[in-house]
């Protein structure tokens, strides 16, 4: 059941408590059963499923915080500047565990041996103090810098965090299903307002900001990216908007990620700018058809090389191997991030293949073009996988494709 977006007092909705101790307890199984002595994550989204924490987009990519997450012990955040002070005056269960981020913002700040020195040094000790301090430290990304320094502290056995945080972070509780469906309401509504909005003279850009504006009003709490594609440039996808005038006639499509509460959205939709072609409404129900045909598939049990299998060849599309073809068929595991586990694809899926779980959220998306490859369509839904089957949890209309813009098509 799908709830709003605010907590109230008069019905159980989302329970961030038992979504924290959720997603901490599944990381600290991935410590024990890999027998990794700690975590070490720069990764925003894996230190949001360690802390519960959020700072903002401003900060992802400059290396300014990270968690420890030693086993056998609690998360200990290491926060940026005064964001420390108020995650200990807001974020009462993690209040204790919070301490300075030291940092060289990857080469921005001077010295920069030196500042990563004193952070491997407290990775050390976070390490003994736990009796670890000989067992693997697992890091999901880092820079050369701090690897030079672990190394300096004698921290050798590094291995890849990232790995063990995905499994983890696999299976959905409940709750992250509910903040997922938020998220894709949001984005549902933002295709309204673009159904409404598409019309000859409108802007690519122009429409990003309308979409931007929607998942704003509406609570998203980041618009990681809103792809607009439209005319000639549907052909091949660019996977970038531009300041492109939409004409009559043109394929318009969409690529809406935005997250709530961390939750993301990957949801393509295809209109029309008035009347489509034969060969437009064909290109359409072709991706269209392959999609639903991966995703009638979806069940528990059912494995990424099954799904890949319903899927054609490279060939299809022009194209000369499966890397290349790589975005034209495929599903992806999606959270946190609008990449997780499982990935389907021709490209892996066919050699190593995955078996479906019900709890796991998937966005299944197919591409297909007019044969005379200047027009493309792409549509996109997001999949939870159930006890017995799946839900389709992305609502927006896609069955048909939607004429917008000039009156006497609509």
């Amino acid at each position: 059941m799908s709830w709003g977006t605010m907590g109230v007092d008069w019905e159980t909705r989302v329970d961030y408590d038992r979504l924290r101790a959720y997603r901490l307890g599944r990381a600290k199984e991935q410590l024990e059963q890999r027998k990794i002595g700690a975590y070490l994550c720069f990764d925003f989204n894996n230190i949001r499923y360690l802390t519960g924490i959020h700072i903002g987009e401003w900060a992802r990519d400059k290396m300014h915080r990270y968690a420890v997450l030693p086993r056998g012990g609690e998360p200990i955040l290491f926060e940026s500047g005064s964001a420390g002070a108020a995650r200990r005056l807001y974020a009462p269960w993690i209040a204790d565990r919070v301490r300075p981020a030291v940092t060289w913002s990857r080469g921005g700040i001077p010295n920069g041996d030196h500042v990563a020195d004193i952070l491997a040094a407290s990775i050390k000790k976070i390490m003994a103090d736990h009796g670890v301090e000989d067992e693997p430290l697992g890091i999901d990304w880092t820079d050369i810098v701090l690897l030079d320094a672990l190394r300096r502290a004698g921290i050798t056995n590094i291995v890849d965090a990232q790995d063990s945080l995905l499994d983890a972070r696999l299976i959905k509780s409940p709750d992250e299903v509910q903040l997922m469906k938020t998220s894709a309401s949001m984005a549902d509504a933002a295709y309204d307002t673009l159904v409404r909005s598409i019309h000859p003279g409108a802007k690519e850009n122009e429409l990003v900001g309308l979409v931007c504006q929607t998942l704003y009003s509406l609570g998203s709490d980041d618009v990681e990216c809103v792809n607009v594609v439209s005319g000639p440039r549907s052909a091949p996808h660019p996977h970038v908007f531009s300041d492109r005038i939409i004409r009559p006639g043109d394929f318009v499509f969409f690529d809406v990620i935005h997250s709530f509460n961390g939750y993301r959205t990957c949801y393509y939709r295809s209109f029309i700018c008035g009347r489509p072609t034969d060969d437009q409404k064909a290109a359409y129900h072709q991706a269209y058809d392959w999609l639903y045909r991966a995703i009638d598939m979806v069940k528990p049990g059912v494995t990424s090389k099954e799904i890949a299998l319903s899927w054609p060849e490279c060939t299809n599309w022009g194209l000369s191997t499966e890397a290349e073809a790589i975005g034209m068929a495929v599903g992806h595991g999606i959270g946190l991030s609008i990449h997780e586990r499982p990935f389907i694809s021709r490209v892996c899926s066919l050699e190593s293949p995955f078996t479906l779980q019900k709890g796991m959220t998937i966005a299944l998306e197919t591409y297909a073009q007019t044969p005379d490859k200047k027009h493309g369509a792409r549509i996109e839904e997001e999949i939870l996988v159930t006890e017995d089957g799946h839900e389709v949890i992305t609502k927006y209309p896609c069955e048909e494709l939607i004429s917008c813009g000039v009156p006497k098509y609509w």
